[in-house]
Formats: structure tokens, sequence, C-alpha cells
């Protein structure tokens, strides 16, 4: 994620801000340049974006609950932004619990959505495809008619996302995580996870990248159910760190797949972060820990490069954790078959994204 500045006196901003701390300017974020923007009223619910003279904006009609900061260009038709216009069911913000978990919830899909624009990946909605179009439930947890709590499920089928609305709650996002022994589990990793298994079916269907993947992942049309139920009985395989990136990943190659889709998408992001911060290693008398991140993460050419400056930076970062009583940030290996799944889904994604973005 880049490091911006406020347009009216330059102060650092972050992407989540809402406010410029230093002069008070109102923030937005506007997707057509695919940066933060101080803005003045323009009367009614119209901005101006200081930085220019003309062309109005309005903020997406999320941003009434504190929800959504991302700006609308005037004469686009649509009252929500372009991450907020895919959602169907969402929290409800008629109490407090709703609306945090509501706020929370888009943060991390606002964070899905800047990648996905940065790299111009297409993005099909119910509009375009009813059948398999993007779209995203976010749902309550149920009670049975014995008052048994039944808690929704996240998941990905035929373009629809949905994810469990009271995971956003740290304590049973937590409690899940450690009964299902994850190293980790965040709401943007729910995200990047399931949208990787929509873009499965956007982009690998000719023939020759259904051949590439299947021989790097393995044939995504194995009895799904029946791989869940042994992974169950029997655990991953003994040797699954060599070949997957969690054990999650061993249990079908469609879950491979989504897992490494969401690991590059981690990583790519991380980078960035360290790009725009300036952040290098170089441990004394430890030269193969250097690393300097002095490239575009995502315009990379190869998972390779990525991977040699996010090794360093990504033990560094674990350090840092480990010295402050926390958990590894990163806690996961790349192994040489991993790699080659990165390499895939680069190679993926720069051919459905040609032309980037900003």
């Amino acid at each position: 994620m880049r490091l911006y500045e406020c347009g009216n006196c330059g102060t650092p901003v972050h992407f989540d801000n809402r406010v410029c701390i230093n002069c008070g300017s109102r923030l937005g974020f506007l997707p057509e340049a695919m940066a933060m923007q101080a803005v003045m009223p323009a009367g009614d619910d119209l901005w101006r974006v200081s930085s220019r003279q003309e062309g109005d904006v309005r903020f997406c009609a999320n941003a009434a609950h504190d929800i959504c900061n991302w700006l609308i260009s005037v004469n686009d038709e649509h009252t929500y932004c372009q991450a907020c216009r895919y959602n169907r069911m969402v929290p409800v913000t008629d109490n407090p619990e709703g609306l945090a978990r509501w706020q929370k919830i888009g943060q991390a899909q606002r964070h899905l959505f800047y990648s996905l624009l940065r790299w111009n990946l297409p993005r099909p909605g119910r509009d375009v495809d009813p059948q398999g179009g993007l779209v995203f439930d976010f749902l309550a947890d149920e009670v049975d008619s014995y008052g048994n709590l039944v808690p929704a499920m996240t998941g990905h089928e035929d373009g629809l996302i949905s994810l469990r609305a009271a995971e956003a709650d740290d304590a049973t996002r937590e409690s899940v995580r450690v009964s299902m022994n994850e190293p980790y589990r965040t709401l943007i990793g729910h995200f990047r996870h399931e949208i990787g298994h929509f873009y499965w079916g956007q982009l690998v269907r000719d023939d020759q990248t259904l051949n590439e993947a299947r021989s790097l992942f393995g044939d995504e049309r194995a009895d799904y159910a029946e791989a869940l139920r042994r992974n169950y009985e029997q655990g991953p395989p003994a040797d699954w760190q060599t070949r997957f990136i969690s054990t999650y990943a061993s249990t079908h190659p469609a879950e491979d797949f989504a897992e490494c889709w969401a690991h590059f998408f981690h990583i790519v992001d991380a980078l960035e972060t360290a790009h725009s911060f300036g952040l290098s290693t170089e441990p004394r008398r430890h030269e193969g820990m250097a690393a300097e991140v002095d490239f575009d993460p995502y315009r990379a050419t190869d998972a390779q490069t990525l991977v040699d400056a996010w090794i360093p930076l990504s033990v560094a970062l674990n350090s840092i954790q480990r010295s402050m009583g926390q958990p590894d940030s990163y806690p996961f290996v790349l192994s040489p078959p991993v790699v080659q799944k990165l390499d895939f889904i680069n190679r993926l994604i720069r051919r459905a994204g040609a032309g980037y973005s900003q």
C-alpha cells in the first residue's frame, strides 16, 4: 500500500484516513487517480478535489455511516464506489456491533479492491453476468429452533463471495483460528483467498493455461468433499511444507490455488508498503539477509524477484514481532514449488491486467 500526502498541506496521509491531522482537510480515495485526495465542499453533496480546478466528486453512499472513504466522479451513475457497489447483503447499521463489523469488513474489502484496480483485473458483476458475476454477502450468524448458534459460512460459489460478519470481531476470529490450528486468519486474508476462487473461473480457461495450472496445483475436478474428508481423517501430507504454502492448501487443488493467490496479494502489497516507507534490510555480517525494494512490486516480471525481496523483509518483520511478544506477521515458508505457483499467478495477472492502472 502506498503512502500518500494531503493535497492541501503535503502532510503524509494513509489509505484509510478520513481527515488530515495537520490541516483538517477532508480526505477521500479517488480510484481513477489511485490516490488519496483532499477535498473541499462544493455544494449539496458534492466536493471538489483541492489539487485540481475542475471536476466535482461525491463520497460513496456508505460514507454516511463512516464505512467508506472512497470518492465517485460526479458523472458516475452509481451511488456506491467501485468496491461497495458489488455488495448485496451487508451488516446492519442500527446497532453498534453491526456498524463496527461493517466498518472493519469495508476496510478490508477496500484493500482488496485497491489491488484489483492496480492490476486492472476484470471485475464483471451480476449486472454483466447474472449467474457468475462478482457479488458479496456479509452474513450474520443464526440461531436454530433449539437456541443453538449456527455460524454463517465464509466461501465462494459461482462468483458469490460470502463472509461471516462475526469474524470482524477479534475474539470470534481468534477463537476460530486457534480451534482450527491456523497460523494466520484475518478479514483481508479471507477476501484475498475467496477472490482467488473467483479468478480461477475468470482467468484459467484456455487449454494451455488450464493444463499448466493442473501441472502445478493438481486437477481441480477432484472430488472436493472426499478431499476434505481425507484431510479431516488423515491430516495434511507429511511433506506438505515442501510443496504447499499452508496445510489448507494441501487439501484440494482449488484451495491450493486460492491460498497461493492470497499470498501473492499479501506479498505484493506488503512489499509496496515497504517500498513507500523506504524500508531495507542490511544486517551486519549477514549479507544474505540484505534486501531493498527498489522496484514497483505490482509490476514485477517474475515471482522470484518478489520472493528475493520478501524473505529478508518478512524475517525482519517476524523478528520485530517476537521482540514485542507478538506472533509472526508471516509464519509461512516459500518452498521452490510454491514460488513456481506464485510465478504462474503473476503471469496470469499480468496477462489479464495488460495496461495496468497507476
